[in-house]
């Protein structure tokens, strides 16, 4: 059985830091490394143990978790040769963000060196790690998710597998910060062109929220449409979608706005009305975005 009494975190960001402290907390022998010196000095303080580098981080124990910035910096310190050979046999969870090609890259290369991988992804922020609001997803072999589970559940929240396709867990946390991105730029544009009508954004506030709570059973009813290709336009044509996207550009662009993401919008909507009819459905743009459309 694997030793769930340890674990070695790599990157020392505030989402690495948080994940340490948060070992730390739980009482595992907690060894840390940054290739910036300077950011486990709290640690140490409060009992984790400071590795001169990679190699020695990750032989301490047989649990890696890694969280840096990108793939590229993750290849950067496990790909070297000191730290493949000191990782051969052990495990490493990369909870680092990228895409679901690097992922299944790194899986294969952690195989060729003798070394167990698990993908995974943190769906919160570096405040909840420790707390009931953290959330973690995982992809990769289910018996080492299982094997690990009990250290990593020291981190506090919910821990989901998501399949044995190593990248699915990275196609998980594109998809949903494609959600999370758009929307915080359609708020942030939202405010400059209140703003240009004398709106201060805490007077829109309590209306944004009120569209926000609106979203959660509109995702539920068009995941059904979009899964069975039974998306229809009751009650909200995609054709009074490019209206009402016009009004947005036209009062924006009034005001010297750019107005280039509701543009691209509207010329999606606009290119989806010429394969299907201004009555049909909005969510008709996932066909148009998958290249998957037919004339209707």
């Amino acid at each position: 059985m694997p030793d769930h009494s340890a674990v070695t975190v790599i990157g020392l960001g505030p989402m690495g830091r948080a994940l340490a402290g948060a070992f730390v907390n739980a009482g595992l022998r907690t060894t840390v490394w940054n290739r910036t010196p300077g950011r486990d000095t709290d640690l140490v303080e409060r009992g984790a143990i400071r590795a001169r580098s990679p190699e020695e981080a990750v032989a301490a124990s047989e649990l890696t978790v890694v969280c840096v910035l990108d793939y590229d910096a993750s290849d950067a310190v496990l790909r070297r040769d000191a730290v493949a050979a000191a990782l051969k046999g052990r495990t490493v969870v990369n909870l680092t963000a990228d895409t679901p090609g690097r992922a299944r890259d790194t899986a294969s290369w952690a195989s060729d060196h003798g070394i167990r991988y698990l993908d995974g992804a943190i769906m919160s922020p570096s405040v909840t790690p420790g707390t009931p609001d953290a959330v973690f997803i995982y992809s990769g072999p289910e018996r080492l998710y299982r094997d690990h589970l009990p250290a990593l559940e020291a981190l506090g929240g919910t821990h989901t597998h998501l399949g044995e396709d190593i990248g699915r867990a990275a196609a998980y946390d594109v998809a949903l910060l494609d959600i999370y991105w758009t929307s915080m730029t359609g708020y942030a544009h939202a405010l400059a062109a209140a703003k240009a009508e004398g709106i201060t954004a805490r007077e829109l506030l309590p209306f944004a929220q009120g569209i926000a709570a609106i979203l959660p059973p509109i995702f539920e009813a068009t995941a059904d449409q979009v899964d069975q290709d039974d998306i229809t336009g009751e009650g909200s044509p995609i054709g009074s979608t490019a209206a009402t996207m016009a009004h947005v550009i036209h009062t924006s662009e009034g005001h010297g706005i750019d107005a280039a993401l509701m543009r691209a919008a509207k010329g999606l909507v606009r290119r989806t009305i010429a394969t299907t009819n201004e009555n049909d459905g909005f969510m008709r743009v996932t066909e148009l975005l998958g290249g998957t459309t037919t004339t209707r």
